[in-house]
């Protein structure tokens, strides 16, 4: 019974990383457990450590502090990373709308917050806490904790309110979407299509038949238009090639053409009959088009070719090779010459088997060495980022500065890496699965210890008469801005179902209903706008939970 006591009971060590680690592991097996469709996934690990804190479980209070913050860190840093490509090219035209609604979701919620607060009484360090767990946002309760303790005051108060209104912060959207899907939604809010992404790639045929353009080389039609396009294959008097700068299209020229969708329309006028088979679908066979030619996919794992710009390689020139699209994140870009290639991108080769090897040669092709991470940028950039959080920013009418904190500077720092890294011929690389492993450790070691600091008060919290005012407080604070914006996304800014409930989830961060609407709405519009829209969101309320500590405190 003493060996028991001493990994279990005794602070130490070894009983930290073996409490933390039994509490982490039944979480997220409870996480596999989905109850009408819905599952609360990682979530489960906070309410492990509740289970464990409330039963007398405990770890070296300042060895909890430094796991807890490692955790959070590690996992805003790696979410940074991975919106950071997509971030800036959010704000586009739709870009831009989708995240003045997020905003708008996070303000109403603010409002709400601070209305509830003078009006029952509420102080403001817990409210802090209420706000952090009906938005399901732990990064805004740990920068209220940090403004809280700069202040020199205790932020038990606020882990508390956030454990308890959690659970129904969770489920509260859900609710949200199933109400307004009942009651508002017409059948033609609801859009099967894809999110209109400018960077997605089209592929058409055309005939040349524009007088226009006759006898001119690809460069000067090229200078004819504002608009990015690659030109696959060009067949002529039944022979197939590979097209370069210098190449002279003649009448009745048949062109393969990669594009954006939302350019077609003016490449017609350019070169003429636009040709009505569908080469979009994910089932063409590309190297039964012709046999002369080959379409390849070769990687780019080579640390110098990082950071340049695919014209500057003149494979096309050198190699007599096309590069058409890349593949990046999940994401088709068109291969235009101002491109800036990263490590891990894939390129679509079409040209003759020997050329396309050597190009291959060139740019790597070696996914092997794209399976280790660059784990000492991953560390250089969380000290970054946490010189950055800790820098104090002086905002007018607030007595103390604010502060980015753990979650702020990394999360921005991650960003930056991950949008501008590879400009600097930084390799911020990393496998989606690295990236999802260390986001989920991060994720479970801050839950685990945030529900385990906060288990040892937790029933005897809801139980006393605060606890069901929190309950009821964070309820609405979840539910009432998301129908109030989900509202004004679909009558007033006429969005469709999928990517107001994608631009909700992203503004109240929360994963579990997002899934939800993934499983439960054609298309991809949700996820999309989910990514949208998270970034900016969940920096604006982590700034937020600090200014409203320092502010009425």
């Amino acid at each position: 019974m003493e060996w028991i006591e001493d990994i279990l009971v005794d602070h130490n060590p070894l009983q930290a990383v073996i409490v933390l680690s039994c509490i982490i592991a039944l979480g997220l097996a409870l996480g596999k457990i989905r109850l009408w469709g819905i599952s609360l996934g990682v979530t489960w690990v906070f309410f492990a450590g509740i289970l464990a804190g409330h039963l007398g479980f405990s770890i070296d209070p300042a060895m909890l502090y430094c796991l807890e913050s490692f955790g959070l860190v590690l996992f805003v840093y790696e979410l940074g990373l991975k919106v950071g490509p997509g971030f800036f090219s959010s704000f586009r035209k739709g870009g831009v709308k989708l995240n003045l609604l997020g905003l708008g979701t996070v303000l109403v919620g603010t409002a709400m917050g601070i209305v509830m607060s003078f009006g029952i009484g509420i102080p403001m360090a817990d409210m802090a806490g209420i706000i952090a767990g009906a938005t399901t946002n732990t990064p805004s309760l740990a920068a209220a904790q940090q403004a809280l303790q700069q202040l020199g005051m205790s932020a038990n108060g606020a882990a508390l309110s956030c454990a308890v209104t959690y659970p129904l912060g969770v489920v509260g959207v859900i609710i949200a979407i199933i109400l307004m899907r009942k009651l508002f939604v017409k059948p033609t809010d609801i859009d099967a299509g894809s999110h209109d992404d400018d960077d997605q790639t089209f592929i058409a045929t055309f005939q040349v038949c524009n007088p226009a353009i006759y006898d001119k080389n690809i460069r000067e039609i090229a200078s004819f238009s504002p608009h990015d396009f690659v030109i696959s294959r060009l067949w002529r008097n039944g022979e197939v090639s590979v097209p370069n700068s210098e190449t002279v299209i003649r009448k009745g020229d048949r062109m393969m053409i990669i594009t954006t969708e939302a350019h077609m329309e003016a490449l017609t006028v350019l070169f003429g009959a636009h040709e009505s088979y569908d080469w979009n679908t994910g089932d063409i066979d590309w190297n039964k088009i012709d046999s002369s030619l080959t379409s390849k996919h070769v990687f780019v794992t080579k640390a110098e070719i990082n950071g340049k710009r695919l014209g500057s390689l003149h494979l096309r020139n050198t190699y007599g090779v096309n590069i058409t699209r890349v593949m990046r994140s999940g994401v088709m870009l068109l291969a235009t010459p101002k491109l800036v290639l990263q490590l891990g991108d894939r390129l679509t080769v079409v040209g003759k088997d020997s050329q396309i090897d050597k190009v291959a040669k060139v740019v790597g092709n070696s996914e092997g060495q794209l399976e280790d991470p660059n784990l000492a940028v991953i560390f250089v950039g969380i000290v970054l980022g946490l010189l950055i959080g800790s820098l104090p920013i002086a905002l007018p009418g607030i007595s103390a500065p604010v502060k980015l904190g753990l979650a702020g500077g990394p999360i921005i720092v991650g960003i930056l890496m991950g949008r501008f890294g590879p400009r600097l011929h930084v390799v911020t690389y990393t496998t989606r699965s690295a990236n999802l492993i260390l986001r989920g450790i991060g994720l479970s070691l801050f839950l685990a210890c945030l529900g385990l600091d906060a288990g040892a008060h937790f029933v005897d919290t809801i139980m006393r008469g605060d606890g069901f005012v929190w309950i009821g407080t964070g309820f609405a604070i979840t539910v009432v801005p998301v129908i109030i914006m989900g509202l004004v996304a679909l009558r007033f800014s006429h969005l469709d179902f999928g990517s107001v409930c994608g631009m909700l989830c992203g503004s109240m961060a929360n994963p579990m209903a997002l899934s939800y609407s993934n499983d439960t709405l054609p298309g991809d519009n949700p996820a999309v706008c989910y990514a949208t829209v998270y970034p900016l969101s969940m920096f604006a309320r982590v700034v937020i939970a600090q200014i409203l500590v320092l502010v009425f405190m």
